[in-house]
Order: structure tokens, then sequence, then C-alpha cells
């Protein structure tokens, strides 16, 4: 492909925000800020490229002049329906995506997925905390997505499944507390509690 990226870093932000009584997650704020900036802020110290996975509230995300993909798959089916949108619109090799809702990632996150890939023929590998799996928080080869197609269409929704098939690997990352999510209203007061 003519210019092509050798890597673009997605921030995963179109779910439907069930459990946070239907808000949009990436806008709901921390400290002031909407959540996704924090992840924003830490992905462009590490990768040249962002860019944004969203169903709505797109002109917001807009406003950070970075482009914004939405599913191409109707229905909300999930993650892998934001990771597919964007490996089949963006003109990358590699896509480093992160869940709109992880706001303290480590800052060498895309460094030691990009060490795993060097040292493998792997083409995905997926955080794991030491105590589980991460599998949106992820890199992969933008050759997975004619495969990540066809694992959506036959209706299948499991991320870490996909990952496994597909042959890919789990890094394990030292400190779990870079990778607690904010899920939920309760989750919200509880990390706006502790945050400095």
């Amino acid at each position: 492909m003519k210019n092509q990226n050798i890597i673009t870093a997605v921030i995963l932000a179109g779910g439907q925000g069930r459990r946070m009584n239907g808000l949009d997650k990436g806008l709901v704020k921390l400290q002031g800020m909407p959540i996704f900036t924090y992840v924003f802020n830490i992905l462009k110290k590490q990768v040249p490229h962002i860019a944004i996975s969203a169903n709505r509230n797109i002109a917001h995300y807009q406003q950070y002049h970075t482009p914004v993909v939405s599913d191409t798959l109707p229905d909300y089916p999930g993650p892998l329906a934001g990771m597919l949108a964007a490996m089949e619109t963006l003109n990358s090799e590699w896509f480093l995506f992160c869940p709109c809702d992880t706001p303290n990632i480590p800052g060498d996150l895309f460094a030691r997925l990009w060490e795993a890939h060097n040292n493998s023929q792997a083409l995905v590998f997926w955080v794991n905390d030491g105590q589980r799996d991460h599998p949106t928080l992820a890199l992969l080869h933008h050759s997975l997505r004619i495969q990540l197609r066809t694992y959506l269409t036959r209706g299948e929704r499991r991320v870490l499944h996909f990952m496994r098939q597909a042959g890919g690997q789990a890094v394990v990352f030292p400190f779990p507390e870079h990778f607690k999510n904010i899920n939920t209203p309760d989750q919200l007061y509880c990390y706006r509690k502790m945050a400095p």
C-alpha cells in the first residue's frame, strides 16, 4: 500500500456503555477530562498515528484532529467490530488497540508489545497482567482483517477466542493496576476517589 503507516493506535470508544447507564464511556469525565483523553495523551507519546473507534458523538471525537472510524457491522457487535472497522479503513501495517476506559495504561505499552512482535512470527499480541488477559489491549497485523470479518460474520463475538484462534500470544506486564478499567458508575466513583 502507498504511504502505509507502520503502526496506528486505535482507541476503542464505540460501545453502548450499558453498564455505565448508556453513557458514552469515552466522554465520561474523570478529574474534569473525558476518560478517553487520558488514553489519547499516553498513546501519543508512544506512537505517531492515533485514531478513535466511535459510534456516537462523532463530532466531539473529531475535535481531537484524529481519524474517527465507526463500525461497519450493525447492532454494536462489540470491540472486535471496532477493530475490524479500523483495520479495513485505516492504512497501517500494525494496529495497537486500547479501550477508552483504561486511563492508566503504561507508558511502555507499545514498546513491550512491539518487542514481543520482534521475537515472534505471531500476528497478534495481547496484554496479560499476571492475573488475567486483557485482549482489547492488543497489537494486531492488518492481514488479520479478512479472518476477523469472517469470524464476525459467523456471529462470533469473543475477543480472546479470536486472538487465540489466530495464533496470538499473551505478553505479561508486571503491574495489574495499569489495566483497571472503568465500566460502571461505582467504579468511576472509586477511581475518582483514588485519583490525585
